[in-house]
């Protein structure tokens, strides 16, 4: 019998926070128990050996068999609902990583059973009509090409009442590669169709099919409009190391800025007049390159360029890997972001090295990401290992920032009163619009919204999609049965989240331009001697962009914000009871210019 592997990983908030000590059986067709696990403080139980079948007849476009055996997973833990995993494939030679993603336990809605998903057969082994985009609509087109950090999926045709749920891109196409093929086919022929599964997904992005239809999702998970994709689905890991080198590049033509309308089918039970996914597996086993294939179904003359952007990033990537050796601002960020993502994954060893100086300790830690996100554990920051440590970081970060907002609004147990509906404005709607924004972290399916005190329309619909999710009337007004329903399932979340380790006694702080150790030292509240020890500083010289590490003073009255899309000192004044030249003052800062991704300290009212 031939052997595939399995990795289970149970990971919530956009994977900022890791599951110990989940109890998890893995089973086979006929209920028997395989294996019993318990996920470690990463999140993540031990690999375990499966059988399978002949990798072989995955290669195979006549075999009329399955080319893989199933087996189903089950997840438990204390304050979350149950989830059951039924038909989970297992191929031969090849890692299956499983993305568990429990949601905490509602009160109101707790079920006897675990919440239950059926993973479905390949779409390459289906037989259905592939991709009827449709010609009546003439779609707006955005002017570059970025990868967006989020995708929203509508889980059904684009008619139909069904839950839109947002998704990491990369996970995305990972989700949709694991779910249309088989992850044995040649390395050639998996690049040239994940090449079009990404460039079908930024071309709806790009020209947005749907929005500019008024709907509020970028793609469906219909593979007779777009492309199969499975909400709690598995990858695998050859999947995910190519999504991961490639993630960004698309198919298009000479002179055309526009994502090209890459369509595709099986080939065998299902024929059309773009890529055969079949056809990919002959030409590739013939020597094809991936970009050579893809001339033998699209014109002749397509290439593959890279996007110009990645959104909502803190910082692009340098173009060249950081590896031991290096030094400067790149490596400082990344350091900086190591350290912070070390309090939610301590299994991360801490940076000991100088402050932008790429040592043994970072290098060291860097391995241990990569070891814990499924990259290739070489400790060097390349592309793909950048955006995930930016992406791990923003998520952390972000989850941080809102346990923070929630002490400045004073939510309490006790809900608002006031009735709110479109239009409406003030303290309780950023008291509702940061309700909805912690539960959208744990709850894909409920859309984030700006908190700026305005009840608009993308706060209506977030309210919607929380009242269908409760059962409730989804009117998109808050009443004291909403408001009742937003309180549970915050104080649920809080009550089950797991402790993440404490602040460090330091602070990251970027020098501006005028700043010395002494003024450092006095704005807040250390001594120049303390600056100089916490970073190894041999004298008192600054460069404008160094980061510095500031010790925090015992009863320190602030803390860290992340500059968001559409902030400004004022608003975030307003929000937090403070003034503009407060947050001034302490962060140094000569204007009101902000940029996102920026750390700001802000005072405590």
């Amino acid at each position: 019998m031939a052997i595939g592997y399995l990795v289970i990983q149970t990971r919530i908030a956009e994977e900022a926070v890791p599951l110990e000590n989940v109890q998890i059986s893995i089973l086979d067709d006929q209920a028997r128990r395989v294996y019993g696990l318990v996920t470690d403080e990463s999140g993540e139980a031990p690999v375990v050996s499966l059988e399978t079948v002949s990798a072989g007849l995955s290669l195979d476009p006549n075999y009329s068999g399955t080319p893989y055996v199933s087996y189903n997973v089950l997840a438990q833990a204390a304050g979350f609902q149950s989830l059951y995993l039924e038909n989970v494939p297992i191929y031969e030679g090849e890692t299956t990583i499983l993305p568990m993603n429990l949601i905490p336990s509602q009160s109101d809605l707790r079920d006897a059973e675990a919440e239950r998903i059926t993973i479905e057969k390949p779409a390459v082994a289906r037989q259905e009509v592939r991709m009827q985009q449709g010609i009546d609509v003439q779609p707006y087109v955005l002017r570059q090409v970025v990868i967006p950090n989020r995708i929203t999926v509508h889980l059904g045709s684009p008619t139909s009442y069904a839950s839109n749920v947002q998704v990491a891109f990369t996970d995305y196409i990972k989700n949709v590669a694991s779910s249309e093929i088989y992850p044995t086919w040649p390395d050639a022929a998996l690049r040239a169709n994940i090449y079009a599964i990404v460039t079908f997904a930024l071309n709806r992005v790009f020209t947005e099919w749907y929005r500019s239809q008024g709907y509020d999702f970028d793609i469906t998970n219909s593979t007779a409009y777009d492309q199969a994709y499975v909400y709690g689905g598995p990858i695998y890991e050859s999947v995910s190391a190519i999504v991961d080198e490639i993630f960004d590049e698309y198919v298009t033509r000479p002179g055309q800025n526009a994502p090209y309308f890459t369509s595709f089918c099986n080939g065998t039970t299902v024929t059309c007049s773009g890529l055969s996914q079949w056809g990919t597996v002959t030409l590739a086993q013939r020597g094809y390159t991936p970009l050579r294939i893809l001339r033998s179904y699209y014109p002749n003359d397509v290439v593959i360029a890279e996007a110009e952007a990645v959104t909502n990033v803190l910082s692009s990537y340098p173009g060249t890997p950081l590896r031991r050796g290096s030094a400067g601002l790149d490596v400082q960020n990344i350091q900086n972001y190591l350290n912070r993502i070390r309090r939610n994954y301590p299994a991360i060893p801490a940076i000991t090295d100088a402050s932008g100086v790429f040592g043994s300790s970072t290098e060291a830690a860097v391995k241990k990401f990569q070891s814990i996100f499924n990259l290739t554990s070489d400790g060097i920051v390349g592309k793909s290992t950048w955006y995930k440590i930016s992406q791990i970081y923003t998520a952390v970060a972000r989850l941080a920032e809102l346990d923070s907002e929630g002490v400045q609004l004073g939510i309490g147990t006790v809900p608002p009163s006031t009735v709110l509906r479109l239009g409406s404005g003030g303290n309780d709607v950023l008291t509702l619009q940061y309700l909805l924004n912690v539960i959208a972290q744990f709850y894909p399916s409920i859309p984030s919204v700006t908190q700026d005190g305005v009840f608009g329309n993308s706060t209506r619909q977030s309210v919607i999609a929380f009242q269908r999710m409760m059962q409730l009337n989804p009117d998109g007004i808050v009443g004291s049965a909403t408001w009742q329903a937003l309180y549970d399932i915050y104080l649920n979340i809080r009550g089950n989240l797991p402790e993440t380790a404490p602040d460090p006694d330091y602070f990251s702080y970027t020098v501006q331009s005028g700043d010395t150790l002494w003024r450092l030292a006095q704005r807040y509240g250390t001594t120049v001697d303390a600056i100089k020890r916490l970073n190894g500083l041999g004298n008192d010289a600054l460069y404008v962009g160094q980061v510095l590490k500031i010790p925090t003073p015992s009863g320190y009255n602030y803390f860290e914000y992340t500059v968001r899309s559409g902030d400004t000192l004022w608003r975030l004044a307003q929000r937090y009871g403070t003034t503009v030249d407060a947050i001034r003052r302490l962060n140094g800062l000569t204007s009101d210019n902000l940029r996102i991704g920026q750390v700001l300290l802000i005072p405590r009212s």
